[in-house]
Formats: C-alpha cells, sequence, structure tokens
C-alpha cells in the first residue's frame, strides 16, 4: 500500500515517495528563462473577457455534476447537491507582493461578490497560486462564504486563520483523513509536491489530493502533483470517478517529480482507472 498517512521529520513532511526538488544550481538554471522568458509563456494576444452568469447557479444541473473553472486551479464544484469551491485564487499576481510575480492571463469569469452560497472550500497547500491572501481576506467576510467548512492538510490552518477564516470553520486533514460536507465524502489524499510561502519554510506544512465522493458522483482534484505509483491505488479505493482533475501547467524537464506536464497527467488519469472524464487545470 503506497497510501498511508503523512510522515515527518523533524518540521518536514516527506513525499509518499522519495522526490526530488532540486536545489541552489536549479535556481540558477530557471532564474534567466524566468526573467528572460516571460514572452514565450504568454499568450500572444488578450484572453477573454469570459463571463459566468451567476444566475445558472439559481437552479442545480440537472445531471448533479456541473464545475466552473476560474482559471489555474480554481473552480466551483457542484456534485450531488454540495457547493465547494477548489483552491481560491483572485489574486491578479500570484506572489507575495502585488507589483511582480507570475500575472493571471485573463479576468475571473466570475466576481467574487457575485459567488453563490458555498458549503465548502478546499486549500489543497500554501503555495501563492493555490492561496491567494487577499482573496481569503475577502472571502472571509462574505455572507455566500459565512457557512463554509474550510477543509486544508496539516499546517494550513494557521495562515487561514491569520486571514480571517474563523477558526471553528478549520478544518486539518492529513492524508488519508475525511470529513463529510452534506451528503460528500470528502477525503485527502497523498500528492507528490511540496509546501512554503517562503525561502526557508519549505515541507513545513502539508500539501494534498482530494477524492470527493457523493451518493451519485465521484470526483477526483489532483492539485499539483508529479507522477507516482499511487495513482491507480487511488483509483481502485476511491473510484471510479466521473470527473478527473489534473494539473499540466508548470511542468519542465528540470522538475518532472513536482508537475506531470500534459503527457503525465494523460498517464496519470489512466492510472487513475481512466474512467469519465479528464479536465486539465493549473
Amino acid at each position: 500500500m503506497l497510501l498511508e498517512p503523512a510522515r515527518r521529520e523533524g518540521r518536514r513532511y516527506l513525499n509518499p515517495v522519495p522526490t526530488t526538488l532540486g536545489g541552489l544550481s536549479l535556481t540558477f538554471k530557471v532564474g534567466p528563462r524566468f526573467f528572460l522568458g516571460a514572452r514565450a509563456r504568454s499568450p500572444r494576444g488578450p484572453l477573454g473577457p469570459f463571463q459566468t452568469d451567476a444566475r445558472i447557479y439559481t437552479t442545480r444541473p440537472r445531471s448533479g455534476l456541473r464545475i466552473t473553472w476560474i482559471g489555474h486551479a480554481t473552480s466551483i464544484i457542484e456534485i450531488d447537491g454540495v457547493r465547494i469551491m477548489t483552491d481560491p485564487v483572485w489574486n491578479e499576481r500570484a506572489a507575495p507582493t502585488r507589483w511582480i510575480g507570475p500575472k493571471r492571463f485573463f479576468a475571473p469569469p466570475l466576481e467574487l461578490s457575485g459567488l453563490p452560497a458555498i458549503d465548502a472550500v478546499i486549500v489543497s497547500h500554501d503555495h501563492y497560486d493555490h492561496l491567494g491572501a487577499d482573496t481569503i481576506r475577502e472571502m472571509a467576510q462574505l455572507a455566500a462564504v459565512e457557512r463554509a467548512r474550510w477543509i486544508m492538510p496539516l499546517g494550513v490552518g494557521a495562515l487561514l486563520k491569520r486571514l480571517g477564516v474563523p477558526a471553528v470553520h478549520c478544518v486539518e486533514l492529513n492524508w488519508m483523513d475525511s470529513t463529510r460536507v452534506g451528503t460528500v465524502q470528502v477525503t485527502a489524499l497523498p500528492a507528490r509536491h511540496f509546501s512554503g510561502r517562503g525561502l526557508f519554510d519549505r515541507f513545513e506544512t502539508l500539501w494534498a489530493s482530494f477524492a470527493l465522493a457523493g451518493p451519485e458522483h465521484r470526483l477526483y482534484y489532483g492539485a499539483d502533483s508529479g507522477e507516482w505509483e499511487g495513482f491507480r491505488e487511488i483509483g481502485e479505493l476511491f473510484g471510479p470517478f466521473d470527473l478527473a482533475m489534473l494539473e499540466i501547467g508548470a511542468s519542465d524537464p528540470l522538475w518532472p517529480d513536482i508537475h506531470m506536464g500534459p503527457e503525465g497527467a494523460v498517464r496519470s488519469f489512466r492510472a487513475l482507472g481512466g474512467h469519465g472524464l479528464l479536465m486539465p487545470i493549473h
């Protein structure tokens, strides 16, 4: 069995299998590409504007399953009568500052003020492109989110509480732990990645993927992960999935252990069982 609760060495959580991130030498390789290669990574023309009509949320999806992709890893999932948001980032930049750092390619298709009532918010890990501080502060004040449960891996709750999320609404999970939101069981599962919002806090909070199991539908939210052998067990124990949301962005031969890329997403989808639909994210 590869699926088991996360382990630590000192203050640092460990990946489910040996994983290489790269050290200072990788920084020197990536630096020039990051600062000089922005044009190659960016769309040639503006994208959008895209619009989501908030009136769609006044009626439930006839199929029982509907996804609104906000961008990157942020989505609103409607599954068997429960509405769950993943990794909310409405910020202009995925960075600790508002003036420099990776910038979003298109404006969110739905304003935060137009959010429907949310039953739960999943935060998969503490990276800036999955946990937007300004977004969390604003969401914590919204009536649409005031009753939502915030579900996250171990250690992430401290940051959310500082950003205004009530402690009573925070649910921290280790890998293989579950919690129930209405009719849907949410289970935190291992992912092959890392955490950290600064230079010296890598691995100090946990990261995770999630399986959502309702009475009629099952969904896998892969968040951020490199390929690994555990996908087969995830599919066998928690599938078959009607939808698998797997990342395809940020991949590079320099760090194949922590981002799977498009081809890796196809292989991982097949390892999960290949049922239902593959939805690329990230």
